[in-house]
């Protein structure tokens, strides 16, 4: 260990607490060696050809795809093991009922005996990083030690690695401490814990992306959650798109989007050619850190510095600029290959090519009755690589949002575009958000469940003190942006969508923005205010019969059962459910059972 010791001082941070973290980890894993990554070119060319050594990585056709980079995980590690993911708040109370909970010291205690010795024969990668722009007042640093080297790979492209962030934490504390080891891949000695109060996680026993890159759903949603409700400020799993109008204007949106509701689509969205001069900028695809700023605004920066998103489905139909990112640079995970080494997943465009190799190396054939791709494929790319990427997205300080979108997978009750009537009311329609399933989810088709503004896999603590963190932020923003939900999904009677989505979903987007600056008016309900027919700019839009007026109406016997349903959901929350909510759905019950009939044009 003397060795080891030596090692660690002769890479050493100016960070006494750092420094003697990692030492302490080294103790427990016995690593062969230590490596601190810096975040270099030179250093990433050197992981890539160890990987390709190892059969980590497969390179794919450098003339197809240059730079990029075929893994296949191991079968039974191939998505967020949430079964596994725990959340070791100092009581189960503090965790909630929707989250997984564990002792604190016993957990620790059993994960070190796992620990013990884990790293003998293996190396030890240091990996500091910072979440969000350099030099912004919303930036986090976190150091990640992994036995893994795709972790190390791909961490370099989801965030900000090396002496950016060790500049950053200088000689402080403050960081979060993230240990991951794979051990030997055995699901029974596999768990991913959250120690919120020592802004700490360990993740053991996988290789996946959720569950080993700590940096991402670990850190920026679940520890950054405790972090934002403590230090005043939201750390949410949403997109940031910033929409110009042809003259101009520019004007900045969130979304929050359960698995499969196209969150990555509408962050890359391709405007119609019918809205000519429309252009959108990605400043992130997938989680925001929102503060006040000092003119009383939310103000967004996206921490990540690339996208890990699903594969299939993915194609030139729904997400063109996605597909134009991932044409280099780019890691796949659990994709086909073709017979000349480029990659293919279900919902490319035309027909599999003859010769596939399916994602765990055996050869596929169009009538196996197998997936060629894993249904939760990923793809790791910079951020650089977007080609409608924000020039604001590396802004310290980040951009000022006028709206929040909460959408769901939805077959009935909720329209295209609903407004809500103020913050409370926006909160309420955020708290009640759910999706049904689909047949890629596991589970039976059409159930509907509850995920409150796309966080209930992703919440670090009770989710009833959640919602009353939104509640609170009210009191501290001066000028709030305004709430909608949106529903591409929503069915006629035979079962077919409504409105045409993709690209098509930036009239919905144009109504918002008119909302937002005075320019139109909206139709009052009891859940809520929605367009008017002629407010919706459907030029050139093909919507069959009154496909529109369906696609907009609020039917208040679906909302009754809606409302019963949310009040079913808030129970399970008691008594940690905010007052404010429950008062606030029981007026809208009255208001579907009084004289929900009545309707109000308004121009807010």
């Amino acid at each position: 260990m003397a060795q080891q010791t030596n090692l660690v001082v002769s890479r050493a941070s100016k960070s006494h607490a750092l420094n003697a973290w990692i030492g302490e980890i080294a103790q427990l894993t016995a690593p062969d060696q230590i490596v601190w990554l810096n975040g270099s070119q030179e250093e990433r060319q050197s992981l890539l050809r160890q990987a390709v050594k190892t059969s980590v990585l497969i390179p794919l056709s450098q003339s197809k795809r240059p730079g990029c980079y075929l893994h296949r995980s191991n079968p039974n590690d191939v998505a967020r093991s949430e079964e596994f993911t725990l959340v070791c708040a100092s009581s189960k109370e503090e965790a909630g009922p929707t989250n997984n909970w564990a002792p604190p010291d016993e957990t620790y205690a059993k994960l070190r005996g796992w620990l013990k010795g884990s790293m003998r024969g293996r190396m030890m990668y240091v990996i500091p990083y910072l979440m969000g722009p350099a030099g912004s007042p919303f930036s986090k640093v976190g150091v990640e030690i992994t036995d893994s080297i795709y972790v190390a790979l791909s961490m370099g492209t989801m965030a900000r690695v090396g002496s950016v962030a060790l500049e950053m934490l200088g000689d402080g504390a403050d960081f979060n401490r993230g240990l991951h080891c794979t051990l030997d891949m055995n699901p029974e000695r596999r768990l991913i814990c959250h120690f919120p109060q020592d802004n700490a996680i360990w993740s053991v026993g996988s290789g996946y992306g959720g569950n080993a890159l700590l940096s991402k759903k670990c850190f920026a949603l679940r520890i950054a959650g405790v972090l934002g409700r403590k230090e005043g400020w939201l750390a949410e799993h949403m997109m940031i798109v910033g929409l110009q109008s042809p003259d101009g204007e520019t004007t900045y949106v969130t979304g929050a989007f359960p698995s499969a509701c196209g969150k990555t689509n509408l962050a890359m969205l391709m405007p119609p050619a019918a809205l000519k001069g429309w252009r959108v900028f990605t400043v992130g695809d997938d989680i925001a850190w929102l503060r006040v700023g000092a003119d009383g605004r939310l103000w967004a920066v996206n921490p990540e510095a690339g996208y890990f998103g699903v594969a299939p489905g993915t194609s030139a139909r729904s997400n063109p600029n996605a597909m134009r990112m991932l044409e280099n640079d780019t890691m796949f995970t659990n994709v086909a290959m073709t017979r000349d080494g480029d990659v293919w997943w279900e919902g490319m465009e035309g027909e599999p090519p003859d010769g596939l190799i399916d994602w765990q190396g055996r050869p596929w054939s169009k009538g196996s009755g197998q997936k060629a791709a894993h249904p939760n494929a990923r793809f790791t790319a910079p951020m650089r690589n977007n080609p409608v990427l924000s020039p604001h997205a590396e802004d310290p300080d980040g951009v000022p949002i006028d709206a929040i979108i909460f959408g769901g997978r939805r077959a009935a009750t909720v329209p295209l575009v609903l407004e809500s009537t103020d913050w409370t009311h926006g909160v309420l329609m955020g708290a009640m958000m759910g999706s049904e399933t689909t047949a890629a989810a596991a589970g039976k088709v059409g159930v509907l469940r509850r995920d409150p503004m796309a966080m209930l896999p992703f919440c670090g603590y009770n989710m009833g003190d959640y919602f009353t963190h939104w509640l609170k932020m009210r009191n501290t923003i001066a000028h709030p942006p305004r709430i909608f939900m949106v529903n591409w999904f929503r069915k006629d009677h035979d079962g077919k969508f409504l409105w045409p989505g993709y690209g098509e979903n930036l009239r919905v987007l144009k109504w918002i923005l008119g909302r937002i600056h005075g320019r139109v008016d909206a139709r009052k309900t009891p859940v809520g205010l929605v367009p008017n027919e002629h407010d919706l700019d459907t030029a050139s839009l093909a919507v069959a019969g009154d496909a529109l007026k369906q696609s907009l109406a609020v039917r208040e016997d679906e909302w009754r059962a809606e409302m019963n349903s949310a009040g079913e959901f808030f129970e399970k929350l008691e008594p940690r459910t905010p007052g404010a909510l429950k008062e606030r759905r029981q007026s809208i019950v009255h208001a579907l059972n009084g004289n929900g009939s009545k309707r109000q044009v308004t121009s807010r």
